[in-house]
């Protein structure tokens, strides 16, 4: 009992079925991972200070947030919408870290504010959101 030709041509083509299933395979995984990488460096808000919907004291008030990843300072914006509708910038002060923005609001009088922010990810992408604050004076008495 030997191997005929025909055994062997059909034993290569099974191999060579069962490389290129293990190739596709290898690409679908792959183009996976890339997509989740690619999503995973849009720049997304994880936390700020003020929170959003929050009431805090004035009239100084610093701001902090912090997103899912790295951002660049300079193409950055920070914004601040006024009870009166009227916007000003917030200047972004140093970095505390890669992925953090930190500003300080000063003389801010009791009132809905909003800050409006924009920033640059990785990835290349601008994201942009708004945080509603309000800001209550305690009462000296």
């Amino acid at each position: 009992m030997g191997w005929s030709q025909r055994d062997g041509r059909s034993f290569v083509k099974s191999i060579l079925r069962y490389f290129h299933f293990i190739q596709l395979a290898a690409l679908f995984i792959l183009a996976l991972t890339a997509a989740a990488v690619r999503l995973d460096a849009h720049a997304v808000l994880k936390s700020s200070s003020p929170a959003a919907g929050s009431v805090v004291a004035g009239p100084d008030v610093p701001v902090t947030l912090t997103f899912n990843v790295r951002v660049d300072a300079a193409r950055s914006r920070l914004e601040l919408l006024m009870p009166d509708a009227s916007t000003i910038p917030l200047p972004a002060g140093k970095q505390p870290s890669p992925d953090t923005l930190a500003s300080k609001l000063s003389g801010l009088k009791s009132g809905a504010y909003t800050i409006r922010w924009q920033v640059l990810a990785p990835d290349g992408h601008i994201s942009r959101g708004e945080i509603p604050f309000t800001v209550k004076i305690p009462d000296v008495s």
